[in-house]
């Protein structure tokens, strides 16, 4: 989507879409603000994410947002119809995605039975392309810096949608690498960022390897009802492959005999992500063109 195509909505628009911000529209609700569903007057659906009042600091990550996402046209990437600057706080107005967030569908049981390994590698090579692509193919280098699950959308397909550019950082060309304040979300957040503040593209691989530890797993990144020892999925899904526990801790559901080598290479792809030290980590294009070539074979096989 090019820059001239971003349309600028008015709040008129905005209100009648959503029926005036009603409590039945909520699609969800963070740190940034809310989301609400709403239906345009051509009757396409949209998602008006409204930030929260005020917050100056909140404001600068909308316009970034809208900068980040301006310069994006990925099949894999929420598309930004536009935005509304007319009143104190922005909107910004994306394509409404059908079927919910990644999360939710790894962590709630009826849905969970659904997702096949089948489905699960398409989301992971679909979202590696997508990451891959704002690492090296738009116009600026981008950094998502809050890849997890909650932040990848399926439609009706299972086509997997990567949302939420509020921290994403674009990187000039010169700087690969960049000093930032500590931004992301814990369980997914790379150790060699949070020791040294430099945000490289291998965060992003961090993050991305946290996902597919969830897909193979169905654990959720983060929980405090594990055991101590397990709380943190990426250092327990690490030492159990180093300790060849890895059919002890795969979802149940999705292991057969057909499938065993190839859930293990995605294993091993998902620990090479996990490494402490960035350069150890593979780059997105690496890790897309790995699960498209065992995609393929699946298909094959």
């Amino acid at each position: 989507m090019s820059v001239e195509t971003t349309k600028i909505f008015t709040t008129e628009e905005l209100k009648k879409a959503t029926n005036n911000y009603d409590e039945s529209r909520v699609l969800g609700q963070g740190g940034y603000g809310t989301v609400y569903k709403g239906v345009l007057s051509n009757n396409t659906m949209v998602a008006t994410k409204k930030s929260k009042i005020g917050d100056q600091s909140q404001i600068a990550q909308f316009i970034n947002e809208t900068i980040v996402l301006t310069q994006i046209n990925h099949r894999n990437v929420v598309k930004l119809f536009g935005c509304c600057l007319e009143i104190e706080v922005p909107l910004l107005v994306y394509e409404f995605i059908t079927n919910g967030t990644l999360s939710n569908h790894i962590h709630d049981k009826s849905l969970s039975s659904l997702l096949s390994w089948e489905k699960r590698l398409k989301i992971a090579t679909e979202t590696a392309g997508a990451l891959a692509y704002l690492h090296s193919s738009a116009s600026m280098p981008i950094i998502h810096r809050d890849v997890k699950t909650t932040n990848i959308l399926l439609d009706d397909n299972y086509t997997s949608k990567v949302a939420d550019f509020g921290a994403s950082r674009l990187v000039p060309l010169d700087q690969t690498q960049l000093n930032t304040l500590v931004q992301g979300t814990l369980g997914y957040l790379d150790p060699e960022y949070m020791q040294t503040s430099q945000l490289t593209e291998k965060s992003d691989v961090y993050s991305f390897g946290v996902v597919m530890a969830e897909l193979l797993t169905g654990k959720k990144a983060l929980s405090f009802d594990r055991p101590e020892i397990d709380r943190n999925l990426a250092i327990s899904f690490v030492s159990a492959i180093k300790e060849d526990r890895l059919l002890q801790i795969l979802e149940d559901h999705i292991v057969n005999e057909v499938n065993i080598g190839q859930l293990k290479e995605v294993a091993n792809l998902a620990k090479r992500c996990l490494s402490l030290r960035g350069e150890d980590r593979p780059s997105m294009k690496e890790v897309a063109a790995e699960l498209e070539r065992l995609r393929i074979m699946e298909k094959h096989s």
